[in-house]
């Protein structure tokens, strides 16, 4: 009976780490199964407790650092940007009248909806543009003024 309430604690606590952006609680919720196999194996409560805490603990503090790391943005961990990252700086043609609302733009082959940065702004087809940002699926462009590099 003791398992199934590791297991149901474990679960609570896998579901509040949806809800939160803290890679944390997770971990508590790993010390929780790992109490439910000790009270499978028919541990006492005491040695149950203390499983969950040494499991929790030693994962906060040896997986935690490492969770962060890798979900940290590339430009600020010092790697390469890939994917949506490596698209500020570069440029695109504007395929529909790119305005403060909306607009389409073509970035090394891929259709973007796209839209100015100060909103005020519009490019016509056929005129170049360069990536200021990405907000979601949407490329922020802004006059491509700038040489290529």
């Amino acid at each position: 009976m003791e398992a199934v309430l590791w297991i149901v604690l474990g679960i609570a606590l896998a579901i509040a780490e949806a809800f939160t952006a803290t890679f944390l609680i997770i971990f508590f919720g790993i010390g929780a199964f790992a109490a439910a196999g000790a009270a499978a194996l028919g541990a006492p409560l005491l040695l149950q407790v203390i499983v969950f805490a040494l499991v929790s603990g030693l994962s906060v503090t040896a997986l935690r650092p490492i969770v962060l790391k890798h979900a940290r943005p590339a430009l600020e961990s010092g790697e390469t940007p890939m994917g949506v990252e490596a698209l500020p700086g570069n440029h695109g043609t504007v395929l529909e009248e790119v305005d403060g609302g909306h607009g389409m733009i073509k970035i090394d082959g891929e259709h973007w909806q796209a839209r100015s940065f100060d909103g005020q702004e519009k490019y016509l087809p056929g005129e170049r543009v360069r990536i200021v940002k990405v907000d979601g699926a949407t490329a922020i462009v802004w006059r491509d003024d700038l040489p290529n590099f």
